[in-house]
């Protein structure tokens, strides 16, 4: 069996066993999608705000993409140096913000939430956003 057909068979064998999963996964980016923009928003105006006077402190939000480790979920990042954050969601409905963390250091904290759980996500996502930016502020 040459190269190509060998890829070829493969590719094959593994789409029909993912398939299985792509509606899962439109939901996760989705969800994904919906809170990347909400922080994105609060992030953006933060930026603005530290602009002029602190222009070192300007934080990035990265788009959203397949999770790094967990081929099954959707991730985005917020960055600031060497300072991270992770926002990732699962196909199997949950939402885990990781950090802050430096990179290259051992990720954590973790903070997992069932998709649907609205109010406590909200909760989490304003102290998890502060923790990160006061972290990535601080010499």
């Amino acid at each position: 069996m040459n190269l190509i057909d060998r890829i070829e068979g493969i590719a094959r064998a593994l789409a029909d066993r993912e398939a299985a999963h792509v509606g899962s996964l439109t939901a996760a980016r989705e969800t994904a999608e919906r809170i990347h923009a909400r922080v994105e928003e609060a992030i953006h105006r933060f930026n603005d705000i530290v602009g002029e006077k602190a222009p070192h402190l300007r934080v990035e939000v990265r788009p959203p993409r397949v999770d790094d480790k967990h081929l099954h979920a959707v991730e985005f990042d917020l960055e600031r140096g060497r300072h991270r954050a992770v926002v990732t969601v699962k196909s199997k409905g949950e939402i885990t913000f990781v950090g802050p963390f430096r990179q290259g250091k051992k990720e954590g904290p973790c903070l997992t939430f069932p998709v649907d759980d609205e109010e406590e996500i909200d909760a989490a996502l304003g102290v998890f956003l502060e923790r990160f930016l006061e972290e990535a502020a601080s010499p």
